[in-house]
């Protein structure tokens, strides 16, 4: 004997499906903003940039390595902009001179390369310095002192303002 399915039961299942999905969805779409609050960068008249703390108290944002998208996260600590293995053959950057780096993990191996561009919001450098290594996340460019030395930038209310100073700045 052939069992007919319920409309209402069907009907009920595809509902749940949607609210369920809807919620995840919701559910992900907010923490991914918590994690990176610049995704859409604030730039203001004169061109600095200004980046909202995360939840986790880091400066995180969108930026270009070479013309591909990657995530920043600001890193005084760091020397040079530093990046994972992947994105570096990704980047079909040259791998230069082997170094030991000092990580928060402990001992790496990287290489020394150089970056044509590096950007953030309206803030470009050329032919910056960088390292590379298999320790690196995939997801997260450090981006260190190589370009941060460049720009002024003050930490005020969760916010770091970034300038790039021009000749007779007055700041």
């Amino acid at each position: 004997m052939k069992r007919s399915t319920d409309p209402v039961l069907l009907w009920l299942a595809g509902f749940w499906l949607v609210v369920l999905g809807a919620g995840w969805w919701g559910a992900d779409y907010w923490m991914s903003s918590q994690a990176n609050p610049n995704k859409k960068l604030t730039v203001t008249v004169g061109g600095d940039v200004v980046l909202k703390r995360n939840r986790d108290g880091h400066y995180v944002a969108n930026g270009e390595i070479d013309g591909a998208p990657v995530v920043f996260m600001i890193d005084t600590g760091a020397t040079d902009v530093a990046l994972s293995m992947r994105l570096a053959d990704d980047l079909k950057l040259n791998r230069g001179e082997e170094i030991a780096l000092n990580t928060a993990n402990g001992l790496a191996v990287g290489f020394k390369t150089h970056l044509d561009t590096v950007h953030l919001g309206s803030i470009e450098m050329r032919n910056v310095a960088a390292v590379f290594s298999s320790q690196m996340m995939d997801n997260v460019v450090l981006l260190g002192m190589s370009f941060l030395k460049h720009l002024e930038f003050t930490q005020r209310d969760n916010m770091l303002f970034l300038h790039v100073p021009r000749v007779g700045d007055a700041r």
